[in-house]
């Protein structure tokens, strides 16, 4: 039987360091079965690329200047982006994890993994497997195993970054810009966070929110 021929897996690199995509652009042109077919230095120009060019895989920055990463994974699903996206980044904490995991992201590496973690990583994200570092991985099953908030459904990362907003008084269209979504959708995570806590409006959500410890 004829040989078949390897599939090559398009990539596109959105990170704001050059260094970061002249290094990242290096080291899987220089491998066989990988093909970077563009960079862009922030989420929305990442955004924009993938419409364009389609690649398999998406390398996403998180914290960029002019659009961050969450933002991108997020408006890359609504879109229903047939790309996947692998965060590669430097940070590990929950605030940066779990919102990237819950706006649709495929896996989620740090920039310290290995060479061959790293291929292994894009090759599993190409066929749609989920791809943790070990720290991100603790993070989140300790996550799914802590109990919900006393009284009710616990909320989501990113419920809990609109609580806080609105408890410094942030406007709705501050909350929008801020974290890079619609005003409806500060509305849709507003109506969750209310239902979730019981309460009927922002004030009485922020004074559940500090009685049952979710503010801090």
């Amino acid at each position: 039987m004829p040989e078949e021929t390897a599939h090559v897996i398009t990539l596109v690199v959105v990170d704001d360091h050059p260094v970061v995509r002249d290094g990242l652009r290096g080291m899987f042109d220089s491998a066989p079965g990988f093909e970077v077919l563009g960079e862009a230095s922030n989420g929305v120009e990442g955004v924009e690329l993938v419409a364009r060019l389609d690649p398999d895989v998406v390398l996403m920055d998180l914290r960029m200047p002019g659009g961050g990463g969450v933002a991108a994974i997020t408006e890359l699903t609504a879109r229903g982006a047939r790309s996947r996206v692998l965060v590669l980044t430097t940070y590990d904490t929950d605030t940066d994890t779990l919102p990237a995991i819950e706006a649709g992201a495929t896996g989620y590496l740090l920039k310290d993994a290995p060479r061959d973690e790293l291929f292994t990583a894009v090759r599993a994200a190409a066929d749609g497997r989920t791809v943790l570092s070990p720290a991100v991985a603790t993070r989140l099953v300790s996550r799914v195993r802590a109990p919900a908030a006393p009284g009710g459904e616990s909320l989501s990362a990113r419920e809990r970054e609109v609580l806080e907003l609105v408890a410094r008084g942030t406007s709705n269209r501050e909350i929008a810009a801020e974290l890079f979504i619609s005003e409806a959708t500060v509305k849709t995570h507003l109506t969750h966070i209310f239902a979730k806590l019981g309460a009927k409006d922002r004030a009485a959500a922020v004074a559940v929110g500090y009685d049952r410890g979710i503010l801090g």
